[in-house]
């Protein structure tokens, strides 16, 4: 390295302390240095990753991929893993959770995300029919334990449905830029062919490279698939003959999971599956029979306990908590409960009485319960 890259990279070093000091922050009371750095340049911020949208692209009639240069708070991710986007939809933060579907070795450092735009899905839409190239977006630090482990496996499964192909997509891509030797088999179900999201681009891979073997399972008969209809074993049998010898990763629509995992907890193979869910079956919750209120203690408010999640609440009661993916999933309503028992939605399970962190999303009351909002 010559001096005078050593000295800008010290500069730059010392920029980025003094930005983040606490003298910066008391000088730019009550806004905060990030408010100040946006009027230079949007993406700049002392410790958010905010990314620029490049380009924009439609795979699918009902997808949109972006492509983002994010800031230098980005600290990168492992193929599968998956980031928190954060867009302002008319004024409001909306958060949801998506999967980086490039190569962890894209030279450009730019970041690929894909999302299809469900018919009730707000963020999903927004991102399909409203961002352009110059937008800014928030993401969060990649985060899941859905990824390829460190010691590549020989044997490799890839197995998705619908949008969840993109955490896939990227570990082959990775596999791809790391001349991987050993077999892949990329089985992917959809409906139709025009609803296949990068369907020219795995044609080609499996076109160029022997060790990978493309799979596609088309819901509606006469679409010129591999395979047709729903996952079953019989299926899985004729298609993928060693499928026990493979290490498998698994993301998809709720029903066609389950329907694999069923398969490999009955042959004993549940450790070699590997599984990421954005979606889950719709959540039932019975309102019947609430009682006690919800307490409110930062914000000073009280509401009578309607026996909706905790979440739609607070809302109702004019709070805006964070959140993402309203599901249980991201994580990203996750608050301080300081007292009283919260039922899990989805499990039933009771929380204990006392101070506990929970998710706010998948929580409703069971009585009075005080949070720290």
């Amino acid at each position: 390295m010559n001096t005078a890259t050593t000295s800008n990279s010290f500069l730059k070093s010392g920029v980025r302390r003094l930005l983040s000091s606490r003298l910066a922050e008391t000088l730019t009371t009550p806004h905060g240095v990030d408010r100040y750095l946006e009027l230079f340049n949007p993406t700049w911020s002392v410790h958010e990753v905010r990314a620029e949208i490049v380009a924009v692209k439609h795979g699918t009639a009902d997808s949109v991929t972006l492509t983002l240069r994010p800031n230098g708070n980005w600290q990168g991710f492992r193929a599968g893993q998956f980031v928190r986007l954060t867009v302002e939809i008319n004024g409001v933060r909306r958060m949801r959770c998506y999967s980086p579907a490039n190569s962890v070795h894209a030279a450009d450092g730019l970041i690929e995300l894909t999302a299809k735009a469900h018919a009730g899905g707000f963020v999903s839409r927004h991102l399909k029919t409203a961002l352009t190239a110059g937008t800014v977006v928030t993401l969060s630090q990649a985060d899941g334990v859905f990824a390829l482990p460190e010691q590549r496996p020989d044997r490799v499964l890839l197995i998705s449905g619908g949008s969840g192909i993109t955490p896939v997509m990227s570990m082959l891509r990775t596999l791809l830029d790391e001349k991987h030797a050993g077999r892949i088999t990329f089985l992917h179900y959809c409906n139709t062919a025009l609803d296949m999201i990068y369907a020219n681009e795995l044609a080609l891979i499996a076109a160029q490279h022997a060790n990978v073997e493309l799979i596609r399972c088309y819901a509606q008969p006469e679409q010129g698939g591999e395979l047709q209809g729903f996952f079953s074993r019989e299926q899985l049998l004729a298609a993928v003959p060693d499928y026990r010898e493979a290490t498998a990763f698994l993301c998809g629509p709720p029903a066609m999971m389950q329907a694999v995992e069923k398969v490999w907890s009955e042959d004993g193979l549940s450790e070699r599956l590997h599984l990421e869910r954005f979606t889950v079956a719709p959540l039932v919750i019975d309102s019947g029979g609430a009682e006690g209120e919800v307490r409110f203690a930062r914000s000073e408010r009280l509401a009578v306990n309607s026996g909706a999640t905790l979440l739609d609440q607070a809302e109702a009661a004019g709070l805006r908590p964070e959140s993402g993916c309203r599901m249980g999933i991201c994580k990203a309503c996750t608050c301080r409960k300081t007292n009283g028992v919260v039922r899990d939605v989805r499990t039933g399970e009771l929380s204990e009485a006392g101070e506990q962190e929970i998710q706010i999303c998948v929580s409703v009351p069971v009585g009075t319960v005080t949070l720290d909002i």
